[in-house]
């Protein structure tokens, strides 16, 4: 089995306050987002659309606290029940991609916290990971890796990743996400954990209570986003396709009106707890959701 694409997600953090050193890379991103038409060109390839199945592997130690958090995200993805502003709001964005109306079902979830494949992880190792849920047709192997795991290049040029892989069946699609609670909130954790660059504002309170696992959301709903509009790397994107702006990293930093770098926007904030949020979930949950490119306007659209 091998790795016929990876396409490295730059979240929020590495991408926004990377910009924010040099100043004409500063000026680059205010380009990018404010100024020119931000248009993500289809390359014809295959995407995935209508009923899409995620099968989780779960590697490492996760409480069922911090899974019952991921996993109501991704049910909430298509439910009606809450409120608005909510997560299934922001994810009908991605109908109106080529397609259509994309609905997602949490499939098979496998657990795999005795660390089969040890606690430092190659990049390739990733996709024997995602082999484990088994796959079909129009599905996504979802790795999420807890706080005690690295990966190479994890914190230092990424927070999640997805891609695809080839095995006996065909082709399939993965996506990775750790949790950088531990090793890197100040890159993979913004905007609820102080910045290791750029402006050192206070940082939001995380939704969830858990700045890892929030953070996670976060990266995840940039990854999941990018995995149905550009699968097997000739999808949606702009720019060079090892390194593209996909759905949501084409729209880094902004969670709210109002963002610019360093500052995440407008949001929601709870007069009980002081949490930031732009999203209702199901059972009572509240999460912060990134921005996501609108083919229809070819602007980064918010919740709030």
């Amino acid at each position: 089995m091998a790795s016929i694409s990876h396409l490295i997600i730059f979240t929020s953090l590495l991408a926004l306050f990377s910009s924010l050193v040099p100043a004409v890379a500063t000026a680059r991103l205010l380009a990018l987002v404010q100024e020119q038409p931000l248009v993500l060109k289809y390359h014809n390839g295959p995407l995935l659309k209508g009923n899409i199945t995620v099968n989780i592997v779960w590697y490492g130690k996760f409480s069922p606290a911090q899974r019952s958090i991921i996993v109501d995200f991704l049910h909430s993805l298509n439910s009606m029940k809450p409120p608005a502003p909510s997560v299934s709001t922001w994810w009908r964005t991605t109908g109106r991609f080529r397609g259509g109306p994309r609905t997602v079902v949490v499939g098979k979830q496998v657990l795999e916290e005795k660390y089969s494949l040890g606690k430092l992880l190659k990049t390739p190792q990733t996709v024997t990971l995602a082999s484990k849920a088994g796959h079909g047709k129009n599905s996504i192997n979802l790795i999420l890796t807890s706080a005690d795991v690295a990966i190479d290049g994890f914190c230092m040029s990424k927070c999640g990743t997805h891609g695809s892989g080839q095995d006996k069946v065909g082709k399939f699609a993965y996506a990775w996400v750790g949790n950088s609670a531990t090793q890197c909130p100040g890159q993979c954790a913004w905007p609820f954990h102080q910045p290791i660059y750029g402006p050192q504002g206070p940082p939001l309170v995380a939704p969830n209570g858990d700045v890892g696992i929030d953070g996670m959301i976060v990266n995840l709903a940039t990854v999941l986003a990018g995995t149905v509009t550009n699968p097997f790397n000739n999808g949606y994107f702009q720019g060079p396709a090892n390194a593209p702006l996909e759905a949501v990293s084409a729209c880094t930093g902004i969670f709210g009106k109002g963002a610019y770098p360093g500052y995440p926007g407008e949001v929601l904030v709870d007069k009980t707890t002081g949490a930031s949020y732009n999203a209702f979930g199901i059972n009572g949950r509240k999460y912060l959701l990134p921005a996501m490119w609108d083919p229809t306007t070819s602007t980064c659209k918010t919740l709030v």
